[in-house]
């Protein structure tokens, strides 16, 4: 069995567990699936607080697509995370990447 079909199977018995949503998006991202991703990063977001990293990987999906308003909104969110949970390196990537995503479409 695969690593997608694993975490599949273990989301069956353990629909609520956040880190089941977060294996399963990082799986989804691997193979380029980002509509999938999205869903269960979405899924993990909204089950356990994130220090970053998840915005990172939500950020990229949604640039991979072309939604850059989407992507944007997502890095904001991520900053306050970051800075939060002591992480300013990471804020300051995402604060670089939303410039850049700002340069790619007019806001």
């Amino acid at each position: 069995m695969d690593r997608l079909e694993y975490f599949k199977n273990l989301l069956e018995k353990t629909p609520d567990n956040p880190m089941v949503h977060y294996s399963l998006a990082l799986e989804y991202y691997r193979v380029g699936d980002y509509q999938n991703t999205i869903n269960h990063m979405r899924r993990y977001l909204s089950l356990k607080e994130d220090e970053g990293a998840g915005y990172r990987i939500l950020a990229k999906c949604y640039e991979e697509l072309g939604e850059y308003r989407m992507a944007v909104e997502v890095l904001e969110e991520g900053v306050q995370k970051a800075l939060k949970h002591n992480h300013p390196s990471m804020a300051e990537e995402f604060r670089s990447w939303i410039e850049h995503l700002k340069h790619l479409q007019s806001f």
